[in-house]
């Protein structure tokens, strides 16, 4: 049984050329595509440079905004693990992708990390 005290954390870094307005306004309709649960909580931060977070998530966010990377997601799922949350956040961005904030064989460029045992890791 998962613990209800447990907050699970991601990030989802990624480059859309679509203004934060347009990407807020279309977060329903992606959420609902991607079957997201309810308990999973959603920020949206524009420029990476935004992210605020201990000195390894920040450092991350330095080398995704040198990529290209414009957004960051960021994910807080009650109940649940920073895998949990990952997972999730996966699912989002990739009905994100499906969606008109992104054209027809337009390249995705993103990616999804999360805490584990002390390091920030890649969501595969």
């Amino acid at each position: 049984m998962e613990n209800e005290r447990e907050v699970g954390k991601a990030y989802g870094f990624f480059y859309c050329k679509a203004s934060k307005n347009k990407i807020e306004a279309l977060l329903p309709e992606i959420r609902s595509n991607a079957n997201t649960p309810s308990k999973l909580e959603l920020s949206l931060i524009e420029e990476v440079d935004n992210l605020r977070g201990d000195t390894r998530l920040t450092d991350l966010a330095k080398e995704a905004k040198q990529n290209g990377i414009n957004y960051v997601l960021e994910a807080t799922y009650q109940g649940a693990t920073n895998k949990n949350a990952a997972d999730e956040l996966s699912d989002i961005l990739n009905s994100a992708y499906q969606s008109p904030l992104y054209d027809q064989g337009e390249q995705f460029k993103g990616g999804v990390v999360y805490e584990d045992e002390g390091k920030y890791i890649f969501h595969e």
